[in-house]
């Protein structure tokens, strides 16, 4: 990474490692700031003065220390992909980086984030004052104003790439990506992560996720298919407009509704989209997990019916593909365009599937490919998902409608658990 502070630098390096775990590639963030931290851990704008050599010192040993095990993380053939997250603002730092990295056999590509946009600008600096581990427990203002300074210390030294560095390969986004320049991309991985860097933003928005409303299949503990809501299902339809005002969205913010091409879908959100007159689009890549030959059965008659392919699925949930279907592999694969979209928008609500709702939250909350289909998305329930500089920020809205629980842990019976004040329909 390459910039001045409160450009989105740790955003864009934590947002790139969990999408190249997201698709199967194993990468790490190693942050300068962190090893600073272990001897200086909330220090004054004057520490990054040009002219504190103490200070000066410092800083070089700890990019030192993250190079070093960075370095002894690619020996130990622990990953793909290290970030060297910190601000790399002069040509003499960047040198010493691809020159110890040449060494090392290891390709570099500069990532460098710029920005002149003030409100943008103001904006960073209120996430690092309120986030920042710099500024733990510190009164907000002193904090923006420290900021401030320590901002203006390296401005006085930065140097932005130019065409004297046209032998590195680099991608420079200028005011949030609405120019970028790309140099000396020559292989695949670096193509299609440029391709993902280029598509992100560093503007505050939220994404809300909510599964469709309970449906009839639901009900009877069948899988796949493409049912109707039931009746609780259709109360949950028109309470989601009143949860997502809980929630908190901000006055006249856009929100635009995306929904699969499946019928409790489109009827969980249509009084969504009719109160809120928010924009609604419909993707097949939305669509639930394939459950091919057992579509339209319970796990109960899986079981019985495919006994090796149900206790192979209980044992690699992940790649595990149903006959003539899909596997939750399958799935990350086709929603990489969603992901893509999702990272160029703003505000935008999902109203989907369980096992797409578990791909989804598992991009932005970094969870490992082999938790994530066991993970419980219950039904009736908002999630706000909020990007921040050091993570995603997670609330959960339930509306006070009963449903069944369609999740089932690993290794538990088959057999569908009933809701025991089952209405009719």
């Amino acid at each position: 990474m390459v910039g001045l502070p409160a450009r989105g630098k740790s955003l864009i390096a934590g947002k790139a490692m969990r999408y190249l775990a997201w698709v199967g590639i194993p990468a790490k963030v190693f942050n300068v700031g962190t090893y600073r931290r272990q001897g200086t851990p909330q220090p004054t704008a004057t520490f990054f003065d040009p002219h504190n050599t103490e200070g000066e010192r410092m800083r070089r040993a700890a990019a030192e220390a993250a190079l070093s095990d960075m370095l002894n993380w690619f020996k130990a053939g622990k990953g793909v992909v290290a970030i060297l997250d910190a601000t790399n603002s002069t040509k003499s730092r960047r040198r010493w980086i691809y020159e110890t990295c040449r060494d090392a056999d290891i390709e570099t590509l500069f990532v460098e984030s710029i920005c002149d946009d003030e409100d943008l600008i103001m904006n960073n600096i209120l996430e690092v004052k309120t986030t920042s581990p710099d500024y733990k427990g510190q009164d907000p203002e002193v904090a923006a104003m420290d900021f401030r300074n320590r901002i203006r210390n390296y401005e006085k030294v930065y140097e932005t790439i130019d065409d004297n560095e046209k032998h590195f390969t680099y991608v420079k986004l200028i005011n949030v990506g609405s120019t970028v320049i790309i140099n000396q991309i020559k292989d695949y991985l670096s193509s299609r992560l440029v391709y993902y860097i280029q598509n992100l933003h560093i503007k505050p928005r939220s994404i809300w996720l909510s599964r469709h409303g309970e449906s009839e299949y639901n009900l009877t503990g069948k899988i796949g298919g493409d049912s109707n809501i039931s009746a609780r299902g259709e109360a949950y339809a028109r309470a989601l407009p009143g949860l997502l005002r809980k929630s908190g969205v901000p006055p006249n913010a856009k929100v635009v509704i995306w929904t699969s091409t499946l019928k409790r879908t489109i009827q969980t959100a249509r009084h969504l989209a009719g109160e809120t007159g928010y924009e609604k689009l419909e993707w097949k890549a939305l669509d639930e997990l394939d459950s091919g030959v057992c579509d339209g059965l319970t796990y109960e008659e899986i079981a019985e019916r495919y006994p090796d392919d149900f206790a192979a699925r209980d044992e690699d949930k992940y790649n595990y593909r149903y006959r003539g279907g899909e596997s939750y592999r399958d799935v990350v694969i086709r929603l990489e365009p969603i992901i893509m979209e999702l990272e160029r928008s703003e505000n935008v609500i999902i109203v989907t599937h369980q096992a797409v709702l578990r791909c989804i939250y598992a991009y932005f909350l970094n969870i490992p490919q082999e938790q994530s289909p066991w993970m419980e998305v219950p039904l009736h329930t908002l999630i706000k998902l909020t990007p921040r500089a050091y993570g995603t920020e997670e609330q959960r809205f339930k509306a006070d409608i009963p449903a069944v629980s369609t999740w089932r842990a690993k290794g538990t019976s088959a057999k569908h658990q009933e809701f025991p004040t089952q209405v009719k329909h």
